[in-house]
């Protein structure tokens, strides 16, 4: 029977035997967790020490989910009824069936989708009169889903929930929302674990059954729970504390779609006694690669402390290469050409991956490999010119371009919304077929024969105006100027700024790197052909693709060579994250290149310019502070040839010599000149440029000092002479 057991190593052995009490499993990158998981589930069975239905196990995700359940039935050598193993809403949906009255619903209540969601919210805020321009519905839902994720309800909602959105009126749309739910006979996705949790506070009896239901709870990938999962996990393991947690603080980088680190570092404080056992040998990476993470990680001040050492052959490996590159054309090309290079060798491309630190970033890299035709996949998400956002903007374009581009016009007539509903759409279509004309020309054909109602003919005549001037800027001063006129002029941008999803800044991202995009078109005629030449090139056959992707999606993957491109400051650590929660942020940050590097088996090349083109403009970037925290006995250094000239003009920069990087940290020149004072005074609320920071708005003016809230890098203060209008 303990046959299971013969291919442990020590360290996991113990971590599927301590079977009571409260057990904390800190498994490293690579060092077998999901064995250790599953092998855990087996051993209490086959023990006798629970029956199936008394164990409670939560996973991530239902792959996560499907995974163990096939092990354990491979352990047992039968498959496993009674099993209470799932997602948190899983498992919530299920466990709220048997108590949904004590939550003012029926058993056969409906969990909601998103749009399903929206579509209870919308009428909430048009009862309260709120615009949906200033306050987005899907902006309000996202705002109620994070309160829901902390485990706060709307009667519970308190000062430190205030919020400015929806002109502070979002308690009241919260509390409407969950009364609109009751009476529909529905719940969200947040609702299930917020509902349930809830109910286990209140009623001593339910929480008295179920913790005696579940004997022994597994929690996967703790490190990544939020503040309600936490409750939840905490209420049922009060009773027995045969709680095990697996994790490993070193890879929480989820904070932004509300994760709490802090559940898994004071582990020992919420279960006291509790069995901490650390997985530190990793079957995944080489020594150099194991060694430079371990190094760069060690900086972190918030971690519970575990060191990765390869279960293979000590030392063996290449070191990890750090290139050094002018400007982040010249990165592109390393990138694509080391590719290459690899592919000509006989490595296949699935092996190989670019991991990047924000999604606009993927662009010159696409651009790179579709001129190499190397096929690539961006795994987590879409490519550049599929993302919704650029979508929008391109149609845009499109419609300035080609004014009898009805799909174009179809798609953002209404975006950002102005009122146009399906009705008159009905209406411009069948008098764009009547007449044989574009649905633009249609449309101001009737505007004028006042075919459709007052607020839509208004709303349409300005809309048809401003093409029209766009149009204008676009022949006058070009294509790019004319994507800042729309976007802005638009509110397309606005919208995005005002959205507090998680998503909403790297789609402004997005959006800005388009702008460099078209920059590199002489018209936009040339730019909406490469578009299109771009979409058509995703029919590619074959499996063998390159996966692209930022860091966050990377995580729980592996790949042989690994390409660790923009590490420079503001990029990675990324500026915000630094500006919005300062030492927790760069902690998080840390965490993500830890995470980026361990992904790798036998290759890590880790590069930064000291030039990149950012939304359009050039910036001297700095060198990333994690450079300097990589052990410099397991790195390895190049510079390209333009580097190098650089560096030899620049005292006292000696990097290549492996001198710390801050020497070229502080000897990266400030691009920004003064300008003359401007004319006239630059008030409160004034849209403003800044050659580093980009669009800012002005929140406070005295005596020729600003403090200007920029759109990308927070608050600063600034003289008016560093800004122009925008």
């Amino acid at each position: 029977m303990s046959g299971y057991l013969a291919g442990l190593n020590p360290e996991q052995r113990e971590a599927v035997e301590a079977v009571d009490g409260p057990v904390l499993v800190l498994s490293g990158a690579g060092t077998g967790k999901t064995r250790v998981l599953t092998t855990r589930f087996a051993h209490i069975l086959l023990t006798g020490r629970a029956a199936p239905g008394e164990m409670l196990a939560v996973t991530f995700t239902n792959k996560a989910a499907r995974e163990m359940r096939e092990r354990v039935a491979g352990l047992l050598g039968r498959p496993v009824d009674g099993l209470w193993l799932g997602t948190f809403h899983a498992l919530g949906a299920r466990m709220l069936r048997r108590h949904a009255e004590a939550a003012g619903l029926r058993r056969d209540f409906a969990i909601l989708d998103t749009d399903d969601q929206l579509r209870v919210l919308k009428p909430v805020m048009e009862e309260l009169r709120l615009d949906p321009k200033r306050a987005p519905p899907p902006a309000a839902l996202a705002l109620i889903q994070r309160w829901k994720d902390r485990g706060v309800a709307p009667d519970r909602l308190g000062a430190a929930e205030q919020t400015e959105f929806a002109s502070g009126r979002m308690a009241e749309v919260y509390a409407r929302y969950q009364q609109r739910l009751a009476a529909l006979n529905a719940a969200d996705f947040g609702d299930l674990l917020l509902h349930m949790t809830d109910i286990l506070r209140r009623e001593p009896a339910a929480l008295a059954a179920w913790q005696r239901r579940f004997r022994y709870l597994l929690v996967d990938e703790y490190q990544d729970t939020n503040v309600v999962q936490y409750l939840f996990l905490r209420l049922l393991a009060q009773a027995h504390r045969n709680i095990c947690c697996v994790g490993d603080d070193d890879q929480s980088i989820y904070s932004w779609r509300g994760a709490e680190v802090g559940n898994i570092l004071r582990f020992e404080q919420d279960f006291p006694g509790a069995r901490v056992i650390r997985l530190e040998r990793n079957y995944r990476s080489t020594a150099p690669i194991l060694a430079a993470a371990a190094g760069l990680i060690a900086h972190n001040e918030e971690r519970l402390g575990k060191t990765l050492r390869p279960a293979g052959k000590e030392g063996a490996g290449e070191q990890v290469l750090v290139v050094s590159l002018w400007d982040s054309d010249e990165e592109a090309r390393m990138v694509g050409e080391r590719i290459a290079a690899l592919r000509a060798e006989g490595h296949r491309l699935a092996e190989i991956a670019v991991l990047v630190r924000a999604g606009f970033q993927t662009r010159a890299f696409e651009e790179r490999l579709l001129a190499l035709a190397i096929p690539y996949r961006v795994v987590g998400g879409l490519r550049f010119y599929e993302r919704a956002e650029i979508r929008d903007a391109v149609a845009y374009l499109r419609l300035l371009a080609r004014p009898a581009d009805d799909l174009a016009f179809e798609r953002i007539v209404n975006v950002p919304r102005r009122g146009i509903g399906e009705g008159t759409l009905a209406t411009l279509r069948q008098a764009a077929r009547a007449r044989g004309e574009p649905l633009a020309v249609a449309t101001a054909a009737a505007i004028a024969a006042k075919q459709i109602p007052p607020r839509a003919r208004e709303t349409l005549g300005h809309w048809l105006h401003d093409l029209d001037r766009w149009r204008e800027i676009e022949a006058r001063e070009g294509p790019v100027v004319a994507l800042s006129a729309v976007l802005e002029d638009s509110g397309y941008l606005e919208m995005w700024r005002r959205d507090p999803s998680p998503e909403a800044p790297g789609r402004v991202e997005n959006l800005r790197e388009l702008g460099r995009a078209l920059a590199e078109f002489e018209t936009l005629a040339a730019f909406l052909d490469h578009v299109s030449l771009v979409m058509e090139n995703e029919a590619e056959n074959g499996d063998d693709k390159l996966s692209l992707m930022t860091l966050h999606a990377a995580k729980g993957l592996e790949f042989d060579t690994v390409f660790l491109p923009g590490w420079e400051e503001g990029v990675f650590p990324n500026q915000r994250a630094l500006d919005e929660s300062g030492t927790k942020g760069l902690e998080e940050e840390r965490r993500l290149a830890y995470v980026g590097l361990t992904r790798a088996r036998t290759r890590a090349i880790v590069s930064f310019a000291l030039n990149r083109r950012i939304y359009g403009n050039w910036q001297s970037n700095a060198p990333s502070r994690f450079l300097d925290e990589l052990p410099a006995d397991e790195i390895r250094r190049e510079g390209s040839s333009a580097f190098r000239r650089a560096a030899a003009r620049r005292e006292p920069v000696v990097f290549l010599d492996r001198a710390p990087l801050t020497a070229l940290r502080s000897s990266v020149p400030e691009r920004v000149a003064p300008r003359p004072r401007p004319a006239e005074a630059v008030g409160v609320g004034a849209r403003v440029r800044h050659e580093r920071y980009g669009l800012g708005t002005v929140r406070a003016a005295e005596a020729g000092r600003l403090e200007i809230e920029f759109d990308e890098g927070g608050r600063k203060r600034i003289l008016d002479g560093f800004v122009t209008p925008a």
